[in-house]
């Protein structure tokens, strides 16, 4: 009571500024503390005067107050900023709770600015008026400064000190936004206030800037999650996800997007010979222009360790080769140290034209620029390569694809073969050398998954075309049977590396996974592709036995096909004189005699009298 005749003596004469000293200033910045207990706060809420003679005596005739229950007011303070993720959303709930449980006629808040020196204060009014005021920190004698700088709780009986015209005139209560003894800002309710009432108060303003700092460290740590320290894009993360956005928002709009990727040449070198930040100085100077040279709707991040990629959202292959040359030209014309000028590899593919498939069209750019690199400079610039300029099936091409997934399998999951397989069976087959090369290609795949057989595809054909001409086949079979025998083990492709890459003997166990790949060759590879089928009597039984003992199917004498029959000669022959882990080659001759002991029981004996006649003419290197 002594209180409220001390500020209606002070109403009485100019209005002028009238500070209140709160017992809980000293620990504003902790409002549930054990002296300060919420719970006991909940206990004896309801026995607290209500009624304020500051307050009753400026709405006498306007609105009476309603009084509170703490524990209801806390249950639907916890409702409404649950599911909140923003700091507006955060104060907009506060200020329905206030406005309907308290009848104040407005609540305000402003987060300090550190660059303007100010906070921006943000006002609602009870009526869903809006409005903004700035509050510079050099106008020391306003409250809301001397709120913020003193993390103090202020009362006012006015509002006029929030320099925003036509605001009904109120009395104000101002109370620091406090996180962990630090101030964040204020907030202002359009109300005379009890001291029960800033207690509850000061507990929703302590945590509505705890909500705050949570959002700031998010931001914080969410821009440092998805941020490359050395270039300032994207990282990975960031570019992937930002890349997952893009694409929906191009499939909306069916509209192109092109991936540029850039890689730097030589860059080990470089690291080597002049050190990393030598190396880190020219990827900053890449990351540069960049930046300088894209839209604003662009966006580029750092795909790995010296290579850059952009989103170019609605862009088609044209306009992003315009754009790579520009770059391009302009990395030419910057001179690095001990370095000269940098040059960088270009690939580039576009949505929908190359894929629709996010991973992919990264994998179709990275193998562009893979081949951009194997093809070099003209003119001192670089090549820059589209996933729609290359033959898929030449070496360059295939290499680069190799490389491509070998390096990103662990990142995306891709498997190379099951991805070389579909790609086979969904190309178009324009003549019989295009079939051809296709086949020897991936022929010459899978001999790689096998480091010991390098090669082996390739002789087996020569083999047996070689012994198909010479039992006097007609031209036509002999073509079917060179190119059925490049992709005899082509069912190698679903069988683990660790089962056949193994440089001792296999297991039982091992054996039996090893003998399934004449039957997924069949089915899985050459099925699909009506173009191939005819071949897959070869692949599925080259290695039946003559005496019924071979497998898949334990075929005996001229069940066999007479193509696998011929295969399964030339496929054992090369076996035998090629270098193994467990053994070294044989010999021509010695190779000869193994065959002739396995006549008639495991190879049709006229077959192998046959082959033996040629065998010495034939190239026996590996």
């Amino acid at each position: 009571m002594e209180k409220s005749k001390q500020v209606n003596n002070k109403k009485t004469t100019d209005k002028v500024k009238t500070e209140v000293t709160n017992p809980l200033k000293s620990r504003v910045s902790n409002p549930i503390s054990a002296e300060n207990n919420i719970i006991a706060r909940i206990n004896n809420i309801n026995a607290q005067q209500s009624n304020n003679k500051l307050y009753s005596s400026y709405v006498n005739n306007t609105i009476s107050k309603k009084s509170a229950n703490l524990a209801e007011l806390i249950n639907e303070l916890n409702s409404a900023v649950k599911d909140k993720h923003t700091s507006t959303d955060l104060f907009g709930a506060i200020h329905d709770i206030f406005t309907d449980k308290f009848n104040c006629l407005f609540t305000a808040y402003g987060l300090f600015h550190e660059k303007s020196n100010c906070i921006n204060l943000k006002l609602q009014n009870k009526f869903g008026s809006t409005y903004s005021s700035k509050i510079f920190m050099s106008d020391e004698t306003n409250p809301v400064v001397d709120s913020f700088k003193n993390a103090s709780m202020i009362s006012r009986e006015d509002d006029n000190f929030l320099n925003i015209p036509y605001l009904q005139e109120s009395p104000s209560y101002i109370i620091p936004l406090m996180s962990i003894d630090k101030c964040l800002g204020v907030f202002i309710a359009g109300m005379d206030v009890t001291e029960s009432e800033s207690n509850i108060m000061s507990f929703i303003a302590n945590y509505a800037a705890m909500f705050i700092d949570n959002l700031n460290l998010r931001e914080k740590a969410s821009k440092y999650d998805n941020t490359d320290n050395l270039t300032s894009l994207y990282n990975h993360r960031g570019f992937q996800e930002v890349l997952s956005k893009e694409l929906q928002r191009a499939k909306d709009n069916k509209t192109h997007l092109s991936i540029i990727m850039m890689d730097v040449n030589n860059i080990s070198k470089i690291n080597r010979e002049l050190g990393h930040a030598k190396g880190d100085e020219v990827i900053r100077l890449l990351a540069d222009k960049i930046k300088q040279n894209i839209r604003s709707n662009d966006k580029a991040g750092r795909y790995g360790g010296d290579e850059i990629a952009i989103i170019l959202p609605d862009t088609n292959t044209a306009d992003a080769k315009y754009l790579a040359e520009y770059i391009t030209y302009t990395l030419s014309c910057c001179f690095v140290d001990d370095v000269g000028p940098v040059k960088v590899s270009v690939g580039i593919s576009t949505y929908p034209d190359c894929t629709e498939n996010q991973e992919k069209l990264l994998v179709l750019a990275e193998q562009a620029m893979y081949i951009s690199q194997a093809k070099g400079y003209k003119e001192g610039m670089s090549a820059i390569i589209s996933s729609s300029d290359y033959n898929f099936w030449s070496d360059d091409s295939l290499n680069s694809f190799a490389e491509v997934l070998a390096k990103r399998h662990s990142q995306m999951g891709i498997n190379f073969e099951e991805e070389l397989v579909h790609k086979f069976n969904n190309e178009q087959i324009s003549s019989q050398n295009h079939l051809m090369e296709m086949v020897t290609s991936l022929a010459g795949a899978i001999d790689a998954k096998d480091p010991y057989t390098k090669g082996h595809s390739t002789s087996v054909s020569r083999y047996s075309e070689a012994l198909a001409r010479a039992i006097n086949l007609p031209e036509e079979e002999v073509q079917r049977i060179k190119l059925g025998a490049l992709l005899h083990d082509v069912g190698k492709i679903g069988i683990p590396e660790n089962v056949l890459k193994k440089p001792s003997h296999l297991s039982d166990d091992e054996w039996e996974i090893m003998k399934q790949h004449p039957v997924i060759g069949a089915e899985k590879v050459l099925a699909p592709n009506e173009a191939l089928r005819d071949l897959i009597p070869m692949v599925k039984y080259h290695h039946e036995h003559y005496d019924g003992t071979g497998y898949p199917e334990k075929l005996k004498g001229e069940e066999i096909p007479l193509s696998a029959r011929i295969v399964s000669v030339a496929d054992a022959f090369h076996a035998l004189i090629s270098d193994r882990p467990y053994r070294k080659g044989l010999g021509v001759e010695k190779a000869c005699e193994i065959l002739k002991m396995g006549a008639g029981t495991q190879w049709d004996s006229d077959l192998v009298r046959q082959f033996i006649t040629i065998a010495p003419s034939l190239s026996t290197s590996i």
